[in-house]
């Protein structure tokens, strides 16, 4: 079966993994999940992540979730952009989260980044998700 949005399961399945209290949750692997999992990860929202298998049908992303004082470090993330209504910024018109607490992810022409890099670096893009 296939996903119609597996950026928004892979949001989901942090989401719900931090509600429980898990220690780490994995998902279907794809370059862009790894990605934001990166960007997650230089941001300091999740420990770390790890890909596991060999082929590429049956890669898995597994990702180490993060607590502060028995909280889950990321109390809300949220998918902006979606299959039905793109998302795109130009680097003037980067969204603040929390007014710099918090953070966007964004696709950009030069790879998947912060919304903090993207204007360091002059660069607009797709919106992709915002953390809090």
């Amino acid at each position: 079966m296939t996903m119609s949005d597996p950026i928004a399961d892979m949001l989901t399945r942090i989401r719900n993994a931090g509600a429980n209290g898990a220690e780490s949750t994995s998902m279907p692997h794809s370059g862009i999940k790894a990605a934001i999992a990166e960007v997650l990860k230089d941001e300091g929202y999740i420990t770390d992540y790890a890909t596991h298998g060999e082929s590429d049908d049956k890669r898995t992303l597994e990702v180490s979730l993060k607590y502060y004082k028995h909280a889950h470090v990321i109390s809300r993330i949220k998918r902006v952009s979606r299959s039905g209504l793109r998302v795109y910024k130009k680097s003037s018109n980067l969204p603040h989260v929390l007014g710099g607490l918090g953070m966007a992810v964004i696709s950009t022409s030069q790879g998947v980044m912060s919304d903090r890099k993207a204007r360091e670096r002059g660069l607009g893009g797709e919106v992709l998700c915002l953390v809090e």
